[in-house]
Formats: structure tokens, C-alpha cells, sequence
């Protein structure tokens, strides 16, 4: 057995003696002495109540109102032993209470002393402590308690004096553990540190401070210790660097170890490849396509694969893979989807430019030459003109809007909005176009709803916004139609839009009217001399006050385009 086992084992038997030993006596005295104390303060209580009795008109009452007070049994018994008085019985309980005259305590306090007894009480069903005193006209009166009560005393004492012993064992064996301590702690320590050290807790470290043989090997435990753990340090905080440049790239990164495991990938990779899985997992569960596997392959037998560009489900991805060295492979994924939206929309806008101003340009170069010539009739001169000055004034036109497009879309313009009458700018639109409708027979009118007069917008942009619209329905609407501007009230805001009974437009092509140089009938609206930009702006500046468009159409029975414009005070919220 240990010297420290042996210490704890003899304190705690002679404290668990000694204890014992203090309980035993403590208890019979304290019993003794409660035992004395309460039968002085019992005797107090009875002659008190004596004293009462001898002018109280109802010893019955006398006894409940002193028993309530005092918190004890109290009994009047008269000279012939009957009880006629007694705090826990009344009534017929009290006429069937026993003659009370061959009671010991009531025998001697007959004589003039103060009788005391203690015995079993029937009526308790515990012991009890009786004590008499004489009482007016030959009578006793006495007082009772529970012993109960005192050995609940003698009970919490006892309780005390072994919780004051737990704590002095418990005392006993920290002092006996410190001197333990003190006599192993340096071996102790140094064994404690070298696991910690060995399990990777490189921030444990020896305190000893000793100069001998022990003292010497701490030392040396702690230079090891503060060793690894800087070099630790370097390994983590690099790793860190490394994984939060590995994190913040948009390329996606996949490491695969010799095992052809993948051991670490980018939250972009995960996005492309749509993986989800936790890494350390088989690399043939990247992707099915045969692609990456090819060159994954390539490069886990050290080869170089050229870069390729394939397509995974929506998105269009270039995928470049290099040996790793000591085994492994590296595959690179650049996601190109949005690079090659952004080139085809630009093929398309020069495409449509180029398209579009051909046109003009072709007929003014047509024109001017045909003017070069000194036999053109004069008629025909004026024709020719006039079809010149019209081209190049739709081709202002175009580079007009492309400007504003621009401007819009580069962030160059942001709105002024305030509160618009929506009537006033209305009618000087419909001013504007109703002399060139009204030559081909179109009606020009206003729906305003009654809670809608008025917007939270910019003054010029919301007339340009209905100018656009306004143009492009009478430009759409036949002979004898019909061109509404109408407001309506939301919630949260109010929508101002154009409607026309004119030529419709099919289902297929509602969702792109929006975009640039979008024609659902190109050789009509070039006619008209729309420049295909109108509704692409109408969207820009709407968007620009935190709104947005909306189009409804019919083929043959008409078209309503919407535009909705946030209240002031969402607007303001939201700015």
C-alpha cells in the first residue's frame, strides 16, 4: 500500500473515532440538559396559567386561548380529578377525557409541589412531559410538550456534530493529499507533462524550480515543449493563410492524395460539382464526367493534361489537372458560365448595333450617291432628301438612346424623385403624340384612378418612361384604336402603365420585350421608327427608383405594360 493511502486511511479512522465519541456524549448531555430547561420553562407556563385561571369565567376557553399562545398541551383539571378544561379536545371529547386524580403529576402538585412526569400520551401516541402546579380552589393545572420536539433538537445536533466531522475529514485528507503532493509532485508533473506533450497539448509546461537532477530534466522537458509548440504555431498559422486563400478563391480547388482520396476542396468546388460530401472521400465520387476522371488519372500518374473546357450541368467549366509531388493531383475548375453570358451578350449587342445602324447608313450612302448625279429631277431630289434626313434622324435617335442606356446602367444617373402629378405629365405626353395618332386614327385617353393621382418618382424620367410607352403602343395599335394611360393603387406603392387595343403580342416573346433590340415584329416597328431600346430603358429607369415592370398581352386584342413605383416613405426606407 502507498504511503499516501496509508496517511488517508489512519486520519480518516481516528477523525471517524473521535466523531463517533463526540456524538455519543454530546447527545446524552444535550438530552439531559433540553430535558431540564424545557421542564422549568414548563413549570413557568403552568403557573402562569394558574395564575389566569383564578379570574378566568371559562377554564374550557382559558385552556385553548393559552395553549394557542404558549404552543404546548395545556389541561385544567378540578379538585375531583375531571378535566375541565383542555386545549386539544372540546365538547363531548372533553367529558370523555379519564379522571385525572391518580396522575402522578397531578398527585404532587395536590400536595403543593410541582409534579413532573413523562410517559406515553394516548392521545399523542409519542412521550410526553407533564408538568402540574396547584391551581385555584383545589385545582391542577398542567402543561405538556412532546419529547418529540427535543429529540428533533438532539437530532440536528448530532447532525452537526458529524458534518463538522465530515469537514474535518475531508480537511484532514487535503492536508494528507498536499503532503503527498509534496513528496511526489515533481515525478508526477514531469509524467504528466511528457503525455500531454505526446498526446499534442503543446501548451502544458513543468513549474519546477528546483536545482537538482529533476529540476534540470523539467528544463529540458520545457525548452522540448516550447520547441514544438512553435513550430506547431508556424504550421497552423500557415495553414490557416493557406486555407482562407483556398476559401476565397471563385476557382474551384480539389486535392486527391495518392489514394486517390480527396483530402481538401474550396466551398467553389463544391458548388460546381455539387458535393456535398465530408472529406476524406473517394475521388470517383466527384463527378461523373468522364472528362475530370480522365484527367485526374492523367495527372495521378504524373502526366500534365492540357486544360479543357467542358459543361456540367448548366454552367461551362474549364478543368486543368497537375501532379502533386510525392503522389496526388490537383484539379483546378474555373466556372466560365457567366464570362461566356457576358461574351455573348456583347456579340449580340454588336451584332444588333451593327444591324441596326446598317440600315440608315445604307440608305443615306444609297441616297447620297443617287444625288451625286446631276439628272435627278428636282421631285426626286426632295424625295431623296428628306429619306436622308430621316435615316440619320433615326440614327440619332438610336445613338441618343444608347447613350442614355448607358448612362443608366454605368450608375451615371440616379433619379431625383419627388411628388408627381401624374395628369400633367400624362397630357403633355399624350400632346406630344396625339396630332401623328390622330392621323391614323387613334384615340389618346386617361384612366387615372381617384387614390392614384399622383407618384413618388423623377419628373423627367417618369415622362420619358410614358413617352416610351405611349409611342410604342400607338406604334403597335391599328387604325381606329385605343391608347389609355392608367394609374393604379397598391399598397405599398402606385403602378402607372399605358394599354392598347393594338396588334398583341404572343406568349413566347412576353418575357424579353425588356431586353435591347428585342422585336417582336422588327420590319413593323422599324416603320414606326422604333429604335428597340424604348422598353429596355422604361425598365432601367423604373428599376432605378426601386420599382419594376410588368406586361400583359393578347394577340389581336391589345397589350398593358405596368410600372410600379414604392411609396415615399418604402422608397425612403429602402434608400
Amino acid at each position: 500500500m502507498k504511503l499516501a493511502h496509508r496517511i488517508f486511511l489512519g486520519l480518516a479512522l481516528v477523525i471517524a473515532v473521535l466523531v463517533l465519541l463526540v456524538v455519543a456524549l454530546s447527545s446524552a448531555r444535550l438530552k439531559s440538559e433540553l430535558a431540564s430547561s424545557e421542564v422549568q420553562r414548563l413549570t413557568r407556563e403552568a403557573r402562569f396559567v394558574a395564575a389566569q385561571w383564578a379570574t378566568a369565567p371559562n377554564a374550557d376557553a382559558l385552556a385553548n386561548s393559552a395553549g394557542a399562545a404558549l404552543d404546548h398541551r395545556v389541561t385544567l383539571i378540578d379538585s375531583t380529578g375531571r378535566v375541565i378544561g383542555d386545549s386539544e379536545f372540546d365538547g363531548p371529547a372533553l367529558a370523555l377525557l379519564q379522571d385525572h386524580s391518580t396522575r402522578p403529576e397531578v398527585i404532587a402538585a395536590r400536595r403543593g409541589d410541582t409534579g413532573v412526569s413523562r410517559r406515553s400520551s394516548v392521545s399523542r401516541g409519542d412521550d410526553e412531559i407533564y408538568v402540574a402546579v396547584p391551581g385555584p380552589d383545589g385545582g391542577v393545572a398542567r402543561v405538556s410538550m412532546s419529547t418529540g420536539q427535543l429529540a428533533g433538537i438532539v437530532r440536528r445536533a448530532r447532525n452537526d456534530v458529524l458534518l463538522s466531522g465530515a469537514i474535518a475529514l475531508a480537511v484532514a485528507l487535503l492536508i494528507a493529499t498536499a503532503i503527498a503532493r509534496r513528496v511526489t509532485r515533481p515525478i508526477v508533473e514531469l509524467r504528466d507533462v511528457a503525455r500531454a506533450v505526446a498526446g499534442g497539448d503543446l501548451s502544458r509546461r513543468p513549474v519546477l524550480a528546483s536545482g537538482d537532477e529533476v529540476g534540470e530534466l523539467g528544463n529540458a522537458v520545457r525548452e522540448m515543449a516550447d520547441q514544438l509548440s512553435g513550430r506547431l504555431e508556424a504550421l497552423e498559422e500557415e495553414e490557416e493563410l493557406l486555407l482562407a486563400a483556398l476559401e476565397s478563391l471563385h476557382e474551384g480547388v480539389v486535392a486527391v492524395d495518392a489514394r486517390r482520396h480527396v483530402v481538401r476542396l474550396n466551398e467553389s468546388a463544391r458548388r460546381i460539382l455539387g458535393v456535398r460530401d465530408t472529406v476524406p472521400f473517394s475521388a470517383t465520387r466527384l463527378s461523373h464526367h468522364p472528362v475530370i476522371h480522365r484527367a485526374l488519372e492523367e495527372a495521378l500518374s504524373g502526366g500534365r493534361p492540357e486544360p479543357s473546357e467542358i459543361a456540367i450541368g448548366t454552367r461551362i467549366v474549364a478543368v486543368t489537372a497537375r501532379p502533386l509531388h510525392g503522389g496526388g493531383a490537383l484539379l483546378a475548375l474555373l466556372d466560365l458560365t457567366e464570362l461566356r453570358r457576358l461574351e455573348a451578350v456583347r456579340r449580340d449587342f454588336v451584332a444588333n448595333v451593327s444591324h441596326e445602324l446598317k440600315t440608315p447608313l445604307t440608305v443615306i450612302g444609297g441616297f447620297a450617291e443617287t444625288l451625286v448625279s446631276d439628272d435627278v429631277p428636282q421631285p426626286q431630289r426632295a424625295q431623296f432628301a428628306e429619306a436622308i434626313r430621316s435615316n440619320a434622324e433615326r440614327m440619332r435617335r438610336i445613338v441618343d438612346d444608347l447613350l442614355d442606356l448607358s448612362r443608366i446602367e454605368s450608375g451615371g444617373w440616379r433619379p431625383l424623385p419627388e411628388i408627381v402629378d401624374v395628369r400633367a405629365i400624362a397630357e403633355d405626353v399624350l400632346n406630344a403624340v396625339r396630332s401623328e395618332g390622330r392621323n391614323a386614327g387613334i384615340t389618346f385617353s386617361m384612366e387615372l384612378a381617384p387614390d392614384a393621382p399622383a407618384v413618388f418618382a423623377d419628373p423627367t424620367a417618369l415622362r420619358q418612361i410614358l413617352m416610351n410607352l405611349v409611342s410604342n403602343a400607338a406604334r403597335h395599335t391599328s387604325v381606329g384604336g385605343t391608347v389609355a394611360v392608367f394609374t393604379r393603387a397598391d399598397g405599398e406603392g402606385t403602378w402607372i402603365g399605358v394599354r392598347d387595343t393594338g396588334i398583341g403580342i404572343a406568349a413566347e416573346h412576353l418575357p424579353r420585350i425588356f431586353e435591347r433590340f428585342y422585336r417582336v415584329d422588327a420590319a413593323r416597328s422599324r416603320e414606326g421608327g422604333g429604335t428597340g431600346l424604348g422598353l429596355s430603358i422604361v425598365r432601367h429607369l423604373v428599376e432605378a427608383h426601386g420599382g419594376r415592370v410588368s406586361a400583359e398581352s393578347r394577340v389581336g386584342v391589345g397589350t398593358s405594360i405596368s410600372t410600379f413605383f414604392p411609396a415615399l416613405e418604402r422608397s425612403a426606407g429602402s434608400a
